[in-house]
């Protein structure tokens, strides 16, 4: 690895930085809490600098690809210590790259200050379980937390599929087996139907991308493995929509009965900046009570929000509600609430 990205990716790390950007004739950049930061003090990289740093990542293969597709996925670690996940990417002015830092240690449910009721998600031998959000909203990171306890709590066979892999986990009561697209698997699809064969209990998968990998994430949960999964989608409602919807015409009412059989619940997140410092996320839950499996078979998905509104009792909460919790204990202010809200006008009423 070229000497020049060590000390960026370093500063990445140092600074709490969640992100780097590097893109040729502009200075570098980190997100930090979300927003964006210029390293101004370091030196502006020419076009063909950024493309030696970038191909140091490569072995031949790798160079191949990004050569034929123009883009390419993947991960690595620095000094033993910190994981990132890359994009690289040619864009007008040149090659460019997208690092997201990893970190090496997977945090719990309650150090990320998730829903307890998540724990008890996990503890589901079958089902489905989905983690919804927007890019950078921390999915990756509470699909890592829930795994990882399922690891230190229970005597699993979890198989991870991914592209590329972010979280390492270390088997401790569980067997932990990643496969990590392409390099040890051929294919997304290849690696979703080769995991049902391989006696699994638990199925990660990093994320429901397509009409194949929803419909066999479906049948897997149907038919006794827990599965977990995420997707890019802003509210529980909108997740079940969208698996609906990705699918053919002719698929639609059976995988309406299976997600209806099949679904444990939606965590469908959003990272808030804190008053303090940092970010803490406000969590929207679903939870697949009677009420929503009727609601799913019957394709009222659009009178979810208002179950979730009316069974707090239950464990579920809406955005706003966590929203306006979180502004009720001065962990964020009323004006980052209003941001992240949904529904503005719920917002307003439960302040």
């Amino acid at each position: 690895m070229d000497e020049r990205l060590k000390k960026l990716l370093r500063l990445t790390i140092e600074r709490g930085a969640s992100d780097l950007h590097l893109v040729p004739s502009r200075f570098s950049s980190i997100r930090i809490n979300g927003e964006l930061v210029s390293l101004s003090d370091e030196k502006i990289l020419e076009p063909r600098e950024v493309e030696i740093i970038i191909l140091s990542l490569l072995d031949e293969d790798q160079k191949v690809k990004l050569l034929k597709y123009k883009d390419l996925d993947l991960s690595f670690s620095l000094d033993d210590k910190a994981r990132f996940r890359a994009n690289i990417y040619l864009q007008k002015n040149g090659w460019a790259g997208s690092f997201r830092a990893i970190s090496s240690e997977i945090k719990s449910v309650e150090e990320l200050n998730l829903p307890p009721i998540l724990h008890e998600f996990i503890k589901k031998k079958q089902g489905l379980i989905l983690i919804a959000g927007p890019a950078g909203c921390g999915k990756s990171t509470t699909l890592a937390a829930l795994v990882d306890e399922i690891n230190h709590t229970q005597a699993r066979h979890i198989i991870t599929i991914e592209e590329p892999v972010e979280y390492i986990f270390f088997p401790d009561q569980s067997i932990v087996t990643q496969r990590e697209v392409p390099n040890e698997a051929y294919s997304w699809h290849r690696a979703l139907k080769s995991a049902l064969r391989q006696d699994p209990d638990v199925i990660m998968i990093g994320e429901l991308r397509d009409p194949v990998s929803i419909a066999i994430a479906l049948t897997a949960a149907e038919t006794g493995h827990l599965v977990l999964g995420t997707l890019h989608t802003n509210s529980a409602s909108q997740t079940i929509d969208r698996i609906i919807d990705a699918l053919p015409d002719g698929q639609k009412n059976q995988a309406r009965f299976q997600l209806a059989s099949s679904l444990i619940g939606v965590v469908s997140q959003r990272l808030v900046p804190r008053i303090a410092g940092g970010r803490i996320p406000a969590c929207e839950i679903l939870i697949a009570n009677q009420a929503v499996k009727n609601l799913i078979r019957e394709n009222k998905v659009y009178q979810i929000d208002l179950v979730i509104e009316t069974s707090l009792e239950q464990g579920m909460i809406s955005i706003e509600r966590s929203l306006a919790t979180m502004v009720s204990m001065n962990e964020i202010s009323e004006e980052n609430a209003y941001l992240f809200a949904l529904s503005q006008e719920r917002l307003k009423g439960l302040l």
